[in-house]
């Protein structure tokens, strides 16, 4: 990606610190963050506006271009943590890079053409499995995401990571061969239960069924009842 096409993230340095501090910041709609890595090794505290920053994540770009304090950094997502409910970024970590190394890191897997695999035309469901993948590239080569397509698959189909071309200047760093991207499995049907006509019988310490004792106890007693009555 030629550097006038990478998005641009204008941030301000965050002297805050404290928990009391970024959830003020978080009020004000700010997101904090940290940005790894630079000649120095030291890692500089930001923070920026909730809303350009998801603008900015939503483009799609691996690599972004940080804007702090009048210096230009190439720059990855290293980590978010997201709200548990809202499943907004509640903070960022950020890596610089150098547009001339190869770095390691983790992109998404996306799959097309679900509907038009004749295992799903045949009742099938696609069972997405992998949705990362490690890769070693450029900066200026890492994807927005590795594309799959499965619109081949057939019923009870299993997709491996062999099966994958990578992107020109990607490595893939996963097993190739124990690494499954999708497969097609067929739905169980759920048997209803039979039902059972006969009684559970409750069984007593002495092994003996406790209804069927009650029952004959219950019988004697009727007779008995019933001899008093005769004998009346």
């Amino acid at each position: 990606m030629a550097d006038g096409k990478r998005p641009t993230l204008q941030v301000d340095t965050r002297p805050e610190r404290g928990t009391r501090a970024t959830k003020r910041l978080r009020r004000a709609g700010l997101v904090p963050g940290i940005v790894y890595g630079g000649g120095s090794g030291d890692c500089v505290s930001f923070k920026v506006d909730a809303r350009v920053l998801r603008q900015t994540l939503v483009d799609g770009s691996a690599l972004i271009d940080l804007q702090v304090d009048g210096k230009k950094r190439p720059v990855i997502v290293k980590d978010r943590q997201l709200h548990p409910v809202r499943d907004e970024i509640i903070h960022i970590d950020l890596l610089e890079v150098r547009l001339d190394e190869k770095i390691q890191t983790q992109v998404g897997v996306h799959l097309e053409g679900i509907e038009d695999a004749p295992g799903v035309k045949e009742g099938g469901v696609v069972d997405h499995v992998t949705h990362q993948l490690n890769i070693e590239a450029l900066p200026t080569a890492i994807p927005e995401s590795i594309v799959v397509d499965v619109s081949g698959m057939e019923i009870a189909a299993t997709m491996h990571l062999s099966e994958l071309t990578p992107p020109e200047g990607v490595e893939f760093l996963d097993d190739p061969e124990e690494t499954i991207i999708a497969t097609v499995v067929v739905p169980t049907e759920v048997e209803e239960p039979d039902e059972i006509e006969e009684e559970t019988e409750l069984v007593g310490e002495d092994g003996e069924p406790v209804a069927a004792a009650e029952g004959e106890e219950g019988e004697e007693g009727e007779s008995g009842a019933e001899e008093g009555e005769d004998s009346e």
